[in-house]
C-alpha cells in the first residue's frame, strides 16, 4: 500500500493511509488476529458476514429498482463565510 507525500505534508498523508487500511479493512483483522479464533466461530462470523453483504446488495438493488424508497441524504454543514478583511490604511 502506498502513499505520496505531498510539501512534506506527513499529517495528510498519514490520514490517507489510515483511511485506506480501513477500506481494506486492515484494522478488522489485526483486531481478529489479536487471539485464536475457533474454526467454528470463523465460520459462523464468515457466514453472518456472507449474509450482511448479500443483504446489503439486495437492498441496493431494490432501491435502484424503486422497489424501496432511497433512503433521506445527509445535510453537509454549511461552512462558515471568511471574515472580511479590513482594508488598511492606503499609503499615498
Amino acid at each position: 500500500m502506498q502513499v505520496l507525500v505531498r510539501d512534506n505534508n506527513v499529517d495528510q498523508a498519514l490520514r490517507v493511509l489510515k483511511k485506506k487500511m480501513q477500506r481494506e479493512g486492515v484494522f478488522r483483522e489485526m483486531k481478529q488476529r489479536r487471539s485464536y479464533e475457533k474454526p467454528s466461530e470463523r465460520k459462523t462470523r464468515e457466514k453472518a458476514e456472507a449474509i450482511r453483504r448479500a443483504r446489503k446488495l439486495a437492498r441496493k438493488q431494490a432501491i435502484r429498482e424503486g422497489l424501496l424508497p432511497a433512503p433521506p441524504k445527509k445535510k453537509l454543514p454549511e461552512r462558515k463565510q471568511p471574515l472580511p478583511e479590513i482594508a488598511s490604511r492606503e499609503r499615498t
